[in-house]
């Protein structure tokens, strides 16, 4: 009777052994050597796991360093501007882009308030500053004003630009760059050299 019991577990030992190996083939492993170390397929996925790790650092690192180019931080700040003006022509609010030259810093701001010297932390949209090998120079608006060591500020409203001018900035070669405001189109255009500023056709401001 015993040794009936005893074959009988034996027995259904080995069916769940079997079954266990069965399973295991069925995910792609090899287990006749499983107790020795990895099995094949085990390491390619470890290694196709690392490999995928690897790339995202890279792609990390490679986006961390494509932002502080000088084309793309100058970028940038042409597509805040945009954002800027066209937020304004399709609403009834009023934009600021701020060029902080002390700073060497941007910042785009919602007016929200009668006084325009205030600046409120709910008001911000965009706040920027620029690395070693981006640097402004100094902006000059189409009425003739010009400054390079203040904050030059550029207001949109709905009918457009309070104030052309341009944005000159400088790379890491001293080459100037000119990110041109005009006031009568919207438009905002990158151009490289310190670019003349074209008056507009009528000193008008735009209502603002």
């Amino acid at each position: 009777m015993t040794c009936s019991a005893q074959m009988h577990s034996k027995i259904a030992n080995r069916k769940k052994k079997l079954q266990a190996k069965r399973y295991m083939l069925s995910l792609g492993f090899h287990t006749e050597n499983a107790d020795s170390g990895f099995t094949l397929t085990e390491l390619m996925v470890v290694i196709v796991v690392i490999a995928l790790m690897a790339l995202m650092v890279q792609i990390r690192i490679f986006g961390m360093l494509r932002k502080n180019t000088f084309k793309a931080q100058v970028q940038e700040l042409v597509s805040t501007m945009q954002m800027a003006a066209s937020a304004a022509g399709e609403s009834d609010r009023r934009y600021e882009v701020i060029i902080d030259i002390p700073q060497q810093g941007y910042m785009l701001r919602e007016i929200t308030n009668f006084d325009l010297s205030q600046v409120l932390e709910e008001e911000i949209i965009v706040e920027d500053i620029f690395s070693d090998n981006c640097r402004v120079a100094y902006v000059m608006f189409d009425d003739g004003d010009v400054t390079s060591e203040d904050r030059a500020k550029f207001r949109a409203g709905h009918s457009g630009w309070q104030y052309g001018g341009k944005i000159v900035l400088l790379d890491e070669n001293e080459q100037p760059y000119s990110i041109v405001v005009n006031r009568l189109n919207r438009m905002i255009t990158l151009e490289q050299g310190d670019v003349g500023l074209l008056a507009p056709k009528t000193k008008d401001e735009v209502l603002f």
